[in-house]
């Protein structure tokens, strides 16, 4: 196995370009496990852990951009005001040694069913920038990122450069069941973000269906229905909502959870995250 260490993103994209075959790493906290326990054993590892500009964030014209070698600790102590939904998700990654190296773009590139960065992502309508040597930057929304089981739309010469997330506009919560509390596998995760000037809620799913995904007719549901001034939703309008997120789904039996826990788990999710920030939104308005 070759060990390619770039120090500048130029030298990456040309590392890239050369060995499409070369597997990225950012944190390591995915690639590693699975050569360790002989899952896959990839020709070359491309180590992007020494392009400065990879980690760095930025906020302009209401979008803040979060490079690919962010950590989830500077996510969970500096974003948090930004993009709630996704700090709140970091917060629930592995051990703080765990959040100290993996990043957001390690769990976009990985792009497992159960990463726990997704959800809030497709909720928040982030947009993962991508670039490669030969074809330039290329901008490609996470509703369209997600391809299969650990397959996503880059390119085999692309890298993720950053992730650009729209700054909140409302309030924005993260939900996740595991076997326990800490440092463990979503079973099943459920995002939503709240625009209250756009009257628009979006949704993520995540380990419940082979890719992580919004619950599209769930949204529509809201978008007709829901009466932004009400000092709550409508009771039968949040259990028709978490009916559509668990339809969404299509989930599977695995040593983690059943298919029919996770859809259950999904209809919850939906439905206590829906009220938990809507009562946020009431005091906010209120304030």
């Amino acid at each position: 196995m070759d060990f390619l260490r770039p120090t500048t993103w130029a030298e990456a994209l040309a590392a890239k370009a050369d060995r499409p075959e070369a597997v990225p790493l950012q944190g390591g906290t995915d690639v590693m496990v699975e050569i360790n326990f002989a899952v896959r054993r990839p020709p070359a590892l491309l180590d992007l852990t020494r392009v400065a500009e990879l980690r760095a964030w930025s906020v302009a014209d209401g979008v803040c951009r979060i490079g690919a070698g962010v950590p989830y600790r500077v996510v969970v102590e500096e974003l948090g005001a930004l993009a709630p939904g996704l700090a709140q998700a970091a917060r629930t990654v592995g051990s703080p040694q765990i959040r100290n190296r993996g990043t957001v773009g390690g769990n976009l590139g990985a792009a497992s069913p159960a990463g726990d960065s997704h959800p809030p992502l497709l909720a928040a309508e982030a947009v993962v920038e991508a670039e490669s040597r030969d074809g330039g930057v290329r901008l490609i929304p996470a509703a369209g990122f997600y391809r299969g089981v650990k397959r996503s739309a880059l390119r085999p010469d692309e890298l993720i450069r950053a992730v650009r997330v729209p700054v909140a506009a409302g309030p924005q919560y993260f939900s996740k069941v595991g076997t326990r509390n800490a440092m463990v596998i979503a079973v099943c995760s459920f995002a939503i973000a709240l625009d209250p000037a756009r009257q628009r809620i979006g949704t993520g799913i995540g380990s419940a269906a082979p890719t992580p995904r919004r619950a599209e007719a769930a949204e529509e549901l809201l978008a007709r229905e829901l009466d932004w001034d009400a000092a709550a939703p409508d009771a039968s309008l949040v259990k028709r909502f978490g009916r559509l997120c668990a339809e969404a789904a299509a989930p599977i039996d695995d040593v983690r959870g059943t298919a029919a826990y996770r859809l259950h788990a999904v209809e919850i999710m939906a439905r206590r995250t829906l009220t938990w920030a809507w009562s946020d939104h009431i005091g906010r308005r209120a304030a």
